[in-house]
């Protein structure tokens, strides 16, 4: 009895030591799973499953089976063209499913001009009794493909000679076109995993230093792949300090948006960075396939992202470099804008940091 008694008076009547001195055997199998370590690698599982689906599915949904929609093209006319070029077109429009939005150019000068501002992707101009088709590879290789098989196989079924040729082919080192894809993909996936790494193994730097950290990689990085694509490996000629600063750019908004992500998410904010940048952002940037072959939604929006802006910026810069535009550096300069800004905000939210040792005053 004495022993009962002491033990009611050390536990003062509590619930909670009473529930604790009783152990876990009266929890419930859900509560028991739902504090094991098991539970975070179930969690784990189910993601990367879920993950892998949807990675798979999101690149063959954008890649697999390249549609045209509409491709701009120039036509070399007045009016409305000649009776061949208008049957050319409407048999193109026929074999491809698609159609071809037309912009008409009274000189060939002019519509050269507007391929090279990226306003159209080939050329229609009558040949004496044939009809020309100017592609450009360079403006994206699928689409050229596409139109010069497409070109002949129509001239033939409407009596017409087609006269196919690229007026901006791509680089011997890439011929098909991949490379600026490839180099952009890896500035946006090293972006976001350097900033990965600096939560993970830099724990006490704060916001301030994270951000310095994550500019410094980024401009190593950014050098480093431009460094080993064209002068190891010779697959591009690169506008080197363009291409570079790019690169860096992209590396640094990946990171930020994951930073961003970080103080909501913690240690999950891997999952919202890799559907924006990986799941929707690399298949919609127009880098493996052009924008007028993806479904129409992610040519629309892969442009605002930092996947599209950075294969747009560094695709100019490549192969159109006098046609520099300002819209693809406004996207990732704002979307970096927004990660710092987010994650300087919160920065209280911040999985990290040090704590400052008072000092006390010396009696």
């Amino acid at each position: 009895m004495g022993n009962e008694a002491s033990d009611g008076t050390a536990d003062g009547g509590n619930p909670r030591a009473e529930h604790a001195r009783r152990g876990p055997g009266r929890r419930s199998a859900w509560s028991i799973f739902r504090h094991s370590p098991y539970y975070p690698a179930t969690v784990v599982v189910l993601i990367i499953s879920a993950g892998a689906g949807l990675f798979a599915g999101s690149y063959t949904y954008a890649f697999a089976n390249p549609t045209p929609h509409r491709i701009p093209t120039a036509v070399v006319a007045r009016d409305h063209g000649t009776p061949k070029q208008r049957a050319f077109v409407a048999g193109m429009e026929k074999a491809l499913g698609a159609s071809l939005r037309l912009h008409h150019y009274p000189t060939y000068p002019r519509a050269l001009r507007a391929v090279d501002e990226q306003s159209v992707f080939a050329i229609l101009r009558p040949r004496g009794r044939a009809v020309e088709l100017d592609v450009s590879g360079a403006s994206g290789a699928s689409v050229a493909q596409l139109l010069s098989e497409a070109g002949p196989k129509v001239g033939r079924a409407i009596g017409v000679p087609v006269l196919v040729r690229d007026v901006n082919p791509l680089q011997r080192g890439d011929p098909r076109g991949l490379a600026i894809f490839y180099i952009s993909l890896a500035a946006v996936i090293i972006g976001f995993i350097g900033a990965i790494q600096l939560s993970v193994n830099a724990r006490t730097l704060v916001p301030a230093e994270r951000i310095a950290f994550t500019i410094a990689y980024a401009l190593l990085g950014g050098f480093s792949i431009a460094a080993i694509v064209d002068w190891g490996l010779g697959a591009l000629d690169l506008p080197f300090a363009e291409s570079w600063a790019i690169l860096a750019l992209t590396m640094f908004t990946s990171g930020m948006v994951f930073s961003m992500f970080n103080v909501f998410f913690g240690r999950w904010a891997l999952i919202p960075t890799w559907g924006l940048m990986v799941l929707l952002g690399n298949p919609s940037s127009g880098g493996a396939v052009s924008w007028p072959l993806l479904p129409s939604l992610l040519g629309l929006i892969g442009r605002w992202l930092p996947p599209g802006a950075s294969v747009n910026a560094q695709h100019t810069a490549v192969y159109f470099s006098e046609y520099q535009h300002a819209f693809p550096f406004l996207v990732l300069a704002g979307w970096a804008l927004l990660g710092c800004a987010v994650f300087w905000t919160w920065r209280h939210r911040h999985p990290g940091g040090r704590e400052t040792s008072v000092r006390l005053p010396e009696r």
